[in-house]
């Protein structure tokens, strides 16, 4: 078959860039070795919509897609018979410490408009009473004899009131590649790509395991964890200054505490003081996940299709602990609950959005 362009990958950001070029008028393929949208990284994500990006252009973006999220189905202009997603504004909480002051994202937030404030210790007690205030900077293993020491000061915050979450990702995949299919977008699920197919200048197509072959003039990579394989096999994986590859997280689920729930009006909270993220959900439960800090090793894969997706009892425990530091009354669970997920990641967790020497070919 023959079409404008083929989307390696049915996530949120695969299916979000076929909606927007089938609305357009262009003919798309989106294919994905997976079974259904947003079955990968994408089912695994906290969702969260923010503004606290390290460069300017990641603010605006965020910034200007916001209203999208806030108006779902007027954006997309239809609604999927299985459901749709739904934004949740709770706010969004950054403590600053040591390792973060938050001044670079402040003054782009001036220079943009975006409204926050700047919460005290003694500001951040009242607003947010479930959250400890103190600093245990820097962030560190459950093993370290430092780990249950006293704080050593207190924090101070950013809070910007605007920032939220999608209550279910892999919903608004699905959501986005319903939408697609609404403007003649064709999907191509339990589908492998094995050759992307060029004349050693530019793109021709894909062939699939299956032996079938799309012709197409544009291919764009949005395989997510996959991604580097797919950029291998096009052939300019060697040309790009910045690496990126598949990483292994892990997120839980776990009952939010008296004082943090949805209707406590809790905000999703960033705390590089211990390490850890998490945000309020729906049905009294929270959902928290790690920040990278520099005392924790970095999980990265070297074959996204070989990888363990159980969680484990050390991350569990370090996770759970960390999050107590933040939320005394926090009860951490008898057991865990949560999955193992990849994510595509960056040398400078910076995304990619760029075209290569290969014409026709994005990522």
């Amino acid at each position: 078959m023959k079409t404008d362009v083929v989307v390696i990958g049915a996530g949120v950001i695969g299916g979000a860039v076929a909606f927007e070029l089938a609305k357009a008028g262009r003919s798309v393929v989106i294919v994905d070795k997976g079974s259904a949208a947003g079955a990968g990284s994408t089912s695994a994500s906290s969702a969260i919509i923010r503004f606290s990006y390290s460069t300017l252009d990641a603010v605006l973006m965020a910034w200007e897609s916001a209203p999208m999220w806030e108006n779902w189905a007027g954006y997309l202009g239809v609604n999927d018979p299985d459901g749709m997603a739904k934004f949740i504004r709770t706010g969004y909480l950054v403590y600053r410490t040591e390792g973060y002051s938050g001044e670079a994202v402040r003054q782009i937030w001036d220079e943009i408009g975006i409204p926050y404030e700047v919460l005290s210790a003694e500001q951040l007690r009242k607003k947010f009473p479930a959250l400890d205030s103190g600093s245990y900077w820097p962030p560190k293993k459950i093993d370290d004899p430092a780990f249950g020491d006293d704080a050593v000061g207190e924090l101070s915050g950013l809070y910007d009131p605007l920032s939220g979450f999608m209550d279910d990702p892999m919903l608004a995949a699905h959501n986005y590649v319903y939408a697609a299919k609404h403007h003649g977008a064709e999907t191509r699920f339990k589908s492998e790509v094995v050759s992307i197919d060029n004349d050693g200048k530019k793109i021709t197509g894909v062939t699939l395991a299956s032996g079938e072959k799309i012709e197409a003039p544009i291919v764009i990579n949005a395989a997510g964890p996959h991604a580097s394989k797919i950029n291998r096999m096009a052939g300019v994986a060697a040309e790009m200054n910045i690496r990126h590859r598949p990483l292994r997280q892990e997120v839980y689920v776990a009952p939010a505490p008296d004082g943090f729930k949805l209707e406590d009006d809790a905000p999703v909270v960033a705390d590089l003081d211990t390490g850890i993220y998490f945000r309020p959900h729906p049905g009294g439960t929270l959902n928290l996940g790690g920040t990278e800090p520099a005392c924790d090793e970095l999980h990265w894969v070297e074959d996204a299709d070989d990888w363990r997706q159980e969680t484990t009892v050390e991350i569990w425990e370090t996770m759970m602990l960390r999050l107590a530091r933040r939320m005394p009354n926090f009860g951490v669970p008898v057991s865990p609950s949560g999955i193992g997920a990849l994510y595509d990641a960056t040398d400078d967790w910076v995304p990619i959005y760029d075209r290569s020497s290969l014409d026709g070919f994005f990522m």
